[in-house]
């Protein structure tokens, strides 16, 4: 049975969680993945520490909230997406809405599940097409193996995360978004720190390609010795 497609525009407005005020720093995340990894669960988790099991069918909010991040605060827009495993299988469908969201956002999540094998195959071609949209590899992308409390259940083992965060380039984290929500944070705030240095260092290469070059000052010497020249009769 195939999965709800991912055709439709989901990146909605965003849920009036900021608060009013003067303009902040900005930061775009995206949460992509199989359906049923948790991504909401994760999302929600690191906005209100508390954790919630059960969700409706994702639509694809976008959350925004004010966060702390070394010291300053800025506001923090995360996008959560739909299932989206069925972008191995019917790449057509899916791809003008994953192409939206990687335009969008600056650093992403992929997440799987440990006790779903398939929701972790498709965790390269996620990353591939983001890749394609955004050729600069600074863009931040984290790996996450979510789930990681139901040992049980395991399909994927963690060197098998590895080898895929080896093989692409990425960091990779193995969390428990039920038991605590110390390693959602440690995620969130680690890919904030990594979208934030991009800004610094672009808002930087700005203020840089802003300036005019002051013109050298005239050698006042030479100045001198090419007048004389001039004025000089010239030698037969």
């Amino acid at each position: 049975m195939r999965g709800p497609s991912m055709s439709q525009p989901f990146l909605l407005a965003p849920i009036a969680e900021c608060a009013p005020g003067p303009p902040r720093a900005e930061l775009r995340l995206a949460v992509l993945g199989a359906r049923g990894v948790g991504k909401s669960a994760l999302i929600v988790r690191f906005l209100t520490k508390r954790f919630i099991g059960d969700y409706e069918p994702n639509a694809g909010k976008l959350y925004c909230r004010l966060v702390h991040l070394e010291g300053e605060q800025v506001a923090v827009q995360i996008q959560d997406t739909p299932g989206c495993a069925q972008v191995q299988e019917d790449p057509v469908q899916v791809v003008d809405a994953l192409s939206r969201c990687a335009r969008w956002a600056e650093g992403f999540l992929l997440v799987y599940s440990i006790t779903d094998y398939s929701s972790y195959e498709s965790i390269r071609p996620l990353y591939q097409h983001i890749r394609k949209v955004h050729a600069d590899t600074r863009t931040p992308i984290i790996i996450v193996g979510n789930k990681a409390d139901l040992l049980h259940a395991r399909q994927v083992q963690t060197k098998d995360g590895l080898q895929l965060a080896n093989e692409l380039g990425s960091l990779f984290l193995e969390i428990s978004t039920s038991e605590n929500s110390h390693g959602v944070c440690d995620v969130f705030q680690y890919l904030c720190k990594e979208v934030s240095k991009i800004h610094h260092s672009s808002n930087t290469d700005k203020r840089r390609s802003s300036i005019i070059p002051r013109p050298k000052s005239p050698n006042m010497q030479d100045l001198k010795r090419r007048f004389k020249q001039a004025l000089s009769p010239k030698v037969k």
